[in-house]
């Protein structure tokens, strides 16, 4: 995965926030976006019975015990249970979190766009391990997961989102590029856990 690009470096929120603003969406004032990266401890990773509910000592988590079953790679609408994707975070997988009661289209619309743009890795089924999902409970409106590390910001920061992806993807005790399910049950079939 590249760097990002000079113009992204020394932004302390989105470049484009007062255009969005401008269109209608209330972005948050750029002093309150200071994104925050941190290094947790492992807390464990083993496997508990599927739907059962489990807590984690990070918000959001980073690392623990985890569903057998991981999610498949991709952006959801509906929120997943963490017990899947923090299988994915095992695999090497990023997971972009979002908690906005009073919706973010904008901002949703820019981390699927500096997903789109990440370079493929897995092959024709899984191109990156890469997962969005809204998280109703993350405490903070943005944040990304990866296997010991998270990110935590009041915006989606493009520079600080690209740099916490270049530094942690694929760097996961299991590098595995296999999809998942989808938890949600998708268009098919009623979802993993009621």
């Amino acid at each position: 995965m590249s760097e990002a690009s000079s113009d992204d470096a020394g932004q302390p929120c989105d470049p484009d926030a007062e255009e969005e603003a401008s269109m209608g969406e209330t972005a948050p004032p750029q002093s309150a976006c200071i994104p925050l990266a941190e290094e947790h401890p492992i807390e464990g990773a083993g496997h508990v019975k599927l739907c059962t509910p489990v807590t984690y000592a990070t918000n959001p988590p980073s690392s623990g015990n985890h569903y057998p079953t991981w999610a498949a790679y991709r952006t959801y609408t509906k929120p997943i249970l963490r017990g899947f994707w923090v299988h994915n975070l095992e695999h090497g997988a990023i997971v972009i979190t979002y908690n906005c009661p009073d919706g973010c289209p904008l901002e949703i619309a820019q981390a699927q766009a500096l997903i789109d743009a990440l370079p493929q890795d897995c092959g024709p089924v899984v191109k990156r391990r890469m997962i969005l999902t809204p998280d109703p409970e993350l405490d903070i409106r943005f944040a990304a997961s990866a296997w010991g590390f998270t990110l935590r910001a009041d915006c989606f920061d493009r520079a600080a989102f690209l740099s916490f992806i270049v530094a942690h993807y694929a760097q996961a005790p299991e590098d595995i590029c296999s999809d998942g399910v989808d938890p949600t049950g998708g268009p098919c079939g009623p979802p993993l856990c009621p």
